[in-house]
């Protein structure tokens, strides 16, 4: 698969939920229709949640990739604005 290339990258590995939804969000919110979001999150709720959240919002989830270190990347691009 192509490498995704995202417009802005946001770290929540230091936080927990529902902050790291919130965070993923407000970054979400600066970037541009159509723009990527990459999400450095950490396995378990993270990774469950915060895709599943941003999609309810009406974003588009590209991508969930395991980094082996125990977090995840999820690209997602910004739909609407």
């Amino acid at each position: 698969m192509a490498e995704i290339k995202a417009d802005e990258t946001v770290d929540v590995t230091h936080l927990v939920c529902p902050n790291t939804f919130v965070k993923a969000k407000v970054v979400l919110d600066e970037l541009d229709e159509g723009q990527i979001l990459a999400v450095r999150l950490n396995d378990g709720e993270p990774a469950q949640n915060v895709p599943r959240s941003l999609k309810e919002e009406g974003h588009q989830i590209l991508s969930l990739d395991e980094n082996g270190d125990g977090t995840y990347t999820l690209y997602v691009k910004k739909v609407g604005d």
